[in-house]
């Protein structure tokens, strides 16, 4: 059984319904719906505390709900049933544009249309991106923040919640005009990001993130400074349904991603050799 057949199962066995369970995990009717009618892949259960909310109001043993939503998205990933990734809208672009540095903006928006998607925006959108999810995965039970975040987003509370719940299981690929007027607008001030040295700098919105501006260095590491390999990636390598018929070239180029904090998960390193191999993503 999946996700679906177990909730609607758990509602017809305690004579619930779709309002309460919206009301419970705090999201909107439409969202549970469409969840049910497997019109919306369940979300990253590291992403979410809908599960848990849901488990709860059915009566289910916890995260029951997050393991089934787990084998969920793997099994469709396994079955190809997810579309590629596109191409960064252009409406995206002008959103990050409008946060960088007045006296920059005309010189990355010259970069950024020469080389659409390229290495740069890339990097820069992904740093904004990861910031911004950071910020909203803290604050995700916080109802002061997602009221003002709703607000400013002209949202209603139920409604960002929602969204949220979406935004965290996007990625850079799929990033959408609504994620960014609903979050990249409101929490993100200014970035700026020096060239010779690829050091950024992300200044939030102070009564959204309290703190001194975010700064990221960015280093190219050699071969023999690489430290063990992630086990996300050792799980990608080792299930065949989901490696494949990698190379051995893009085998070394995955092995080179390096992160700070986080520790990807085998369907991250999917998703990228999808993306590595997509040339809509390249010139």
């Amino acid at each position: 059984m999946d996700v679906c057949e177990v909730i609607k199962s758990r509602l017809g066995e305690l004579g619930l319904d779709q309002k309460g369970l919206a009301a419970a995990a705090e999201v909107t009717e439409s969202y549970i719906s469409q969840l049910l009618t497997r019109k919306k892949l369940p979300p990253a259960p590291n992403r979410t505390d809908i599960y848990e909310k849901m488990g709860k109001y059915l009566r289910l043993t916890s995260g029951n709900l997050a393991k089934l939503a787990h084998a969920q998205r793997m099994q469709k990933l396994r079955k190809g049933l997810e579309e590629p990734p596109a191409p960064m809208f252009a409406e995206v672009r002008e959103l990050v544009l409008s946060k960088c540095l007045p006296d920059k903006r005309q010189q990355f928006r010259e970069v950024f249309e020469k080389q659409p998607f390229g290495e740069l925006e890339s990097l820069i959108t992904q740093k904004l991106l990861e910031l911004v999810k950071r910020v909203a995965r803290r604050e995700l039970e916080n109802k002061k923040w997602l009221h003002e975040v709703a607000r400013l987003s002209k949202r209603n509370y139920k409604q960002l919640r929602v969204k949220i719940l979406e935004f965290l299981d996007t990625d850079v690929f799929n990033l959408s005009r609504e994620d960014c007027d609903s979050f990249f607008g409101p929490l993100i001030e200014s970035w700026d990001i020096d060239l010779s040295t690829f050091s950024m700098e992300i200044v939030l919105n102070k009564r959204l993130a309290p703190g001194q501006p975010r700064k990221f260095e960015f280093t190219q590491q050699q071969p023999d400074d690489l430290s063990d390999e992630q086990p996300g990636l050792t799980e990608f390598l080792a299930d065949v349904s989901l490696s494949g018929n990698a190379s051995q070239g893009e085998i070394e180029f995955l092995r080179n991603l390096r992160f700070e904090e986080k520790h990807p998960t085998p369907l991250y390193y999917y998703r990228a050799l999808q993306n590595l191999r997509d040339p809509l993503h390249f010139r």
